[in-house]
């Protein structure tokens, strides 16, 4: 099985005439955590988009090397946390993927869901509704409903912004519990801290690849 997740070559990407993204070619590691770094503004959740499939490329190639669809887990201010639904309802969203929402879940679905909520740390929470939830409390929700769509790409866009240090560490936690069960994560994120426990590194500048490799290397720039 080959080493590398995602292997993109001058990737360009931009919404309608105005272009985003500039000639990206970079590697992501098999299960293994790439952060993606930079700026507001830099290209991060154009480029999240471009690999989870959902923002089709002007030029370039990508190839996945992972076997499923990506699965991607927005940012908490896309996903509005007043929606009437409680904390199983909204992780079991993820299984719409494989079955359709139209489709009553099965004793697998159900299954999966479970387990989701328990690997994100928040089965206690199952009957709670959305907005009586905490900042780290919904992002471990969303990421959660991320699972559910058992996907081995998760992608995630800024998952521990506005969150407390114990709330980033929990989800941190998360996601080397998940790569060593062979998940590959890539998120972007601002906060030196985060992307400092990744094992790789994309540094981003105005749509275009500044630094690539380990963060001890690339958070110099």
């Amino acid at each position: 099985m080959s080493e590398t997740a995602i292997t993109m070559r001058e990737v360009r990407a931009g919404y309608g005439p105005a272009p985003v993204l500039y000639d990206i070619t970079a590697l992501v590691p098999r299960s293994r955590v790439t952060a993606l770094v930079g700026h507001n503004g830099s290209g991060k959740s154009t480029l999240l988009g471009v690999l989870a499939g959902t923002l089709a490329p002007s030029g370039g190639t990508i190839e996945r090397s992972c076997s499923q669809r990506p699965a991607l887990v927005l940012q908490r201010a896309a996903v509005p946390a007043t929606l009437p639904m409680t904390v199983r309802s909204a992780v079991a969203m993820g299984r719409w993927a494989d079955r359709g929402w139209w489709r009553r879940l099965t004793r697998h679905d159900k299954t999966v869901v479970c387990e989701c909520m328990e690997r994100a740390g928040i089965t206690e929470l199952a009957k709670a509704q959305l907005g009586e939830l905490s900042g780290g409390q919904y992002q471990r929700t969303l990421i959660a409903q991320g699972l559910a769509q058992r996907s081995d790409l998760l992608l995630l866009d800024e998952p521990a912004a506005g969150l407390d240090q114990d709330a980033q560490n929990r989800i941190l936690g998360i996601f080397d519990e998940l790569t060593e069960s062979g998940v590959t994560i890539v998120h972007a994120t601002h906060d030196a801290g985060a992307a400092a426990r990744a094992d790789h590194c994309l540094l981003l500048k105005e749509g275009r690849l500044l630094a690539e490799g380990g963060p001890d290397a690339v958070l110099q720039h």
